[in-house]
């Protein structure tokens, strides 16, 4: 997919007023708010710390960040959820730190105007739950060019 600069810039720029101004949203799969905070906005820019994604990748990441928070509304279903242990950072006494801990995704998939999406749910320990994610359902596969879930690990997707 080609875009050009001024198009990703425009897309990325409403993307993001789009998201500041969503803070936090009721979720009736849960019976609680799902938070919007800034570790998902840096997710959908970066795959880890300091390794940013694809412009072609933010790109559609922010077309279709509108359907999230329709998604957490309207679900009353979950379609995924995965258990892991990674390392998070952790700041405590003025120092940053890794520390080991449970983290929970959960996983939403809806088709919202045509568009299939899946959006994804971080929990740290016993911490409140916020949007990680969202990601286009499809993929084309570069290695045989057809169509593909788009799984992998829910902490780089």
């Amino acid at each position: 997919m080609e875009i050009n600069q001024e198009k990703f810039n425009d897309i990325k720029k409403k993307g993001e007023e789009l998201y500041k101004s969503l803070g936090e949203v009721y979720c009736p799969y849960f019976q609680e708010k799902i938070n919007f905070n800034a570790k998902g906005l840096e997710h959908l820019k970066f795959k880890k710390k300091n390794h940013a994604r694809s412009s072609e990748d933010q790109f559609i990441r922010f077309k279709i960040l509108k359907f999230a928070p329709e998604v957490l509304k309207l679900t009353k279903t979950i379609q995924g959820i995965s258990e892991q242990k990674i390392f998070e950072l952790n700041r405590s006494n003025h120092r940053n730190e890794q520390i080991l801990v449970d983290v929970m995704y959960y996983e939403f998939v809806a088709i919202l105007e045509g568009t299939r999406v899946r959006v994804v749910i971080k929990q740290v320990g016993t911490a409140p739950k916020y949007f990680w994610s969202i990601i286009p359902f499809w993929k084309i596969g570069k290695e045989n060019g057809k169509r593909k879930l788009h799984y992998g690990s829910p902490e780089h997707d």
